[in-house]
């Protein structure tokens, strides 16, 4: 049997955390989440994971700050990061990527389409 893709979702809404985790889990992936981008790197201290996905609006830290930190260390370089958000500008997208987003998802999102998206930048 397979070692199942390990997936952080980072947002600050309990509804959205709880969607993102039932569109995950019964695909099959091991989903651990976190209210913001700080709790996000207190938890990533202390576990490993194969993809994140990250809301850019949150408190504490957003996720461009979390982006810019997970990228700043060789440990998460490579680490692909999908940023889902209600933010659809190109300049959000531009800012994103700069700060080294793998990819971008509009919420509200597709089931299917996130879990393709994740499938293909999970290595």
């Amino acid at each position: 049997m397979s070692i199942p893709t390990r997936i952080l979702t980072v947002d600050d809404s309990p509804s959205m955390r709880a969607l993102l985790n039932h569109a995950l889990t019964t695909q099959g992936f091991d989903v651990s989440q976190a209210e913001d981008g700080i709790a996000a790197l207190d938890w990533l201290a202390l576990n490993e994971v194969d993809v994140v996905i990250t809301d850019i609006n949150m408190p504490r830290l957003d996720g461009f700050g979390l982006i810019e930190k997970l990228r700043e260390g060789s440990r998460h370089r490579d680490r692909p990061i999908l940023v889902l958000t209600t933010e659809s500008s190109d300049e959000k997208k531009a800012r994103a990527r700069a700060a080294g987003a793998t990819g971008w998802i509009v919420k509200p999102f597709d089931p299917a389409k996130l879990v393709a998206a994740v499938r293909r930048v999970a290595h």
